[in-house]
């Protein structure tokens, strides 16, 4: 079964993401293509450091040879955000990357792009489901070196362009000015050589940790999580860097630590780049969150006379909604954000580097940033909780009770709104809110919870985890 999530289609290596499938997946959309009018145009196809991703690349780019579309192959390992480019700025109709982004290393998949660069949204990848399940026959390709010889095969290698991009975006002389010093952690993932590039052009002083190639991902899993970053933690204290930068597995989303050595939530990242668009560089518009994402935005919103958007989680709604309100930033709690004037999508590179700006421009410590906005706005406190599911049957037993039958626990809190756009969420008469949805992407349940307090925040998530039955 080929399914997309809220992140394309990911699968487990062996299981599902098999070669058979990548090319079924490949021949779905060369029909498509095709049925659209579209098979003159080209297709790009970039790999992240995953078990097989560049083998996955070269299977997928074989079938379009066979059916006659000439692709462009990314040689070397890049990030997402760099085939997302790739396809907005060469006006392609289409684009493919092979990852999994954040899931665990047993996992691989692939992101399918549309025109301008965009995640293709729930129309466009349930029409390729339907692409897909119109193939009966086994799904013929070309050899490689031949695909090669006859020009269908080009591989290419579009990093330059790509970095020149942010760099023309970022007051580079200003961070010249600062000699900040920076520690960057990609942990295994394929950040580095364009991160490095773009702070050692501002002449920033860098160190890299887990820069290597493993696709294990040091037995840990590759997202920039408070978990995750602790030796970023300490070499940040340690060496007194001014910020410690995480990404993720493809680089779309990004973590950071202060100088202070604190873990910044990506809440605190959206917050604290809005804050720095709108005060300093004079920036007007909305903002764009999903779900379970801070409401501390929507305060910083109001307070700047804008307003902030809700949507379901998954970057496409938010991107769509930024494009549809004119909004200067969209995000989400799990680490991804997109600003206006770059990519139609996150981009973890591009918002590090928008970081290390705010250091320069605003001449002041990240840790004075931080506390200028929770002195002037308050702070409000996630709990987050994910508890994997045993099997098919559980999944379903938890859909129906959330989704179908719309149960939920007395939380002793009035209620104001209850909203069932993605999962069950609940507005509170305080401002808080607690939410249970089941993962677009991972065998997993989710519930999250922002309150005033985090015992408040806590105690709720106690009550729903009761409720639906389910251990921690």
């Amino acid at each position: 079964m080929i399914k997309f999530g809220t992140g394309g289609w990911r699968a487990i290596i062996g299981d599902e993401f098999t070669k058979d499938n990548i090319q079924k997946l490949s021949k779905a959309l060369s029909n498509k293509m095709k049925e659209e009018g579209l098979q003159d145009f080209d297709m790009v196809i970039g790999y992240d450091r995953r078990f097989l991703s560049k083998e996955a690349m070269q299977w997928a780019a074989q079938v379009f040879a066979k059916e006659g579309i000439r692709t462009y192959l990314i040689y070397k390992s890049a990030p997402t955000p760099l085939i997302m480019f790739y396809v907005m700025k060469h006006k392609l109709p289409y684009g493919m990357m092979i990852t999994a982004s954040h899931n665990p290393a047993v996992y691989n998949g692939i992101k399918v792009f549309i025109y301008g660069g965009r995640d293709a949204d729930e129309a466009q990848t349930k029409d390729i489901e339907s692409y897909i399940d119109k193939i009966k026959n086994v799904v013929e390709d070309m050899n490689y070196e031949e695909a090669v010889n006859n020009g269908l095969i080009t591989e290419i290698n579009p990093f330059n362009e790509y970095i020149d991009s942010i760099i023309e975006k970022i007051d580079i002389e200003r961070i010249k000015a600062r000699n900040l010093r920076v520690a960057l952690d990609p942990l295994y993932g394929v950040s580095l050589k364009p991160l490095q590039t773009i702070l050692l052009t501002a002449r920033c002083d860098v160190e890299i940790l887990h820069g290597g190639h493993d696709t294990l991902f040091g037995g840990k899993l590759p997202a920039p999580t408070q978990d995750t970053v602790k030796v970023l933690q300490n070499y940040v204290l340690d060496y007194k860097f001014d910020i410690g930068i995480a990404t993720d597995g493809d680089a779309d989303r990004v973590g950071v630590i202060d100088d202070k050595g604190r873990y910044l939530h990506p809440n605190d990242i959206l917050v604290i780049l809005y804050y720095y668009l709108v005060k300093y560089k004079g920036w007007k518009g909305p903002a764009v969150r999903n779900i379970v994402t801070t409401h501390m935005l929507d305060k910083l919103a109001k307070s700047f006379g804008q307003e902030c958007y809700e949507v379901p989680v998954g970057f496409k709604y938010v991107s769509s909604k930024m494009h549809e309100t004119k909004a200067i930033i969209g995000g989400e709690s799990s680490g991804g954000l997109m600003v206006k004037g770059h990519i139609n999508g996150k981009d973890g590179i591009y918002a590090a580097s928008l970081l290390v700006e705010m250091l320069a421009v605003t001449d002041k410590k990240l840790s004075e940033i931080v506390d200028e906005i929770r002195e002037n706005y308050g702070y409000l406190y996630m709990e987050e909780r994910d508890y994997n599911l045993a099997n098919e049957a559980q999944k379903n037993a938890l859909y129906k009770k959330i989704i179908q039958e719309e149960q939920m626990p007395n939380f002793g809190k009035k209620i104001i709104k209850i909203s069932h756009k993605d999962g069950c969420k609940i507005y509170f008469e305080d401002g808080g809110w607690i939410s249970a949805r089941l993962s677009g992407t991972e065998p997993l349940l989710r519930i999250a919870s922002e309150m005033p307090s985090k015992k408040e925040a806590s105690e709720l998530c106690d009550i729903y985890q009761e409720f639906l039955g389910i251990c921690s």
